[in-house]
């Protein structure tokens, strides 16, 4: 589930960031859990 806000999309980024260089994150989160919420949500595809 991608993060609801643009802050906590580049916290999550922060933190998936600083879980690749093997520092101590503060969420506990998983990498493949902290790359799910740093991503982009979907935008809506226009039927033109």
């Amino acid at each position: 589930m991608p993060a609801k806000t643009e802050k906590q999309r580049r916290f999550m980024g922060a933190e998936l960031e600083r879980k690749r260089e093997g520092k101590k994150t503060q969420t506990g989160m998983s990498e493949r859990e902290l790359e799910k919420m740093a991503s982009k949500p979907a935008g809506k595809k226009k039927n033109a």
